[in-house]
C-alpha cells in the first residue's frame, strides 16, 4: 500500500535529522493517511478512501466529497478516485 493520498497526491517527503551538534541524516516526512469512509450525496454510498488528515478537513470545508471533487484537479486525483469522480458526474447530470 503506497503512502500517497488519493485525493490530494501529498506524499513522503525527504529531509534531515538535525542533532545537537549539528549532523545531518537523512530521513522521510510521511503524510499523516487515514483509512476514511466518505458518503456520497449523489451515489447514495460510502466511498473507502485513504486520504491525508488535511484532505480531510478541506473535504469538510468544501462541503462534503461531491463538492470536493468537483472542483479538485485530475491530475492530483489516483486514478481509482477519477473513475468515483466521473460516476458522481454522470449521478449528478441525470439528476
Amino acid at each position: 500500500m503506497s503512502r500517497v493520498c488519493e485525493l490530494t497526491g501529498k506524499g513522503p517527503m525527504s529531509g534531515n535529522n538535525v542533532s545537537h551538534a549539528n549532523n545531518k541524516t537523512r530521513r522521510r516526512f510521511l503524510p499523516n493517511l487515514n483509512d476514511v469512509t466518505l458518503q456520497s450525496e449523489a451515489l447514495g454510498r460510502g466511498i473507502k478512501m485513504r486520504i491525508s488528515a488535511s484532505a480531510l478537513r478541506s473535504v469538510d470545508h468544501r462541503g462534503g466529497l461531491d463538492k470536493f471533487l468537483a472542483k479538485a484537479k485530475d491530475t492530483e486525483l489516483s486514478s481509482r478516485v477519477l473513475k468515483i469522480k466521473k460516476e458522481i458526474a454522470k449521478a449528478s447530470a441525470s439528476a
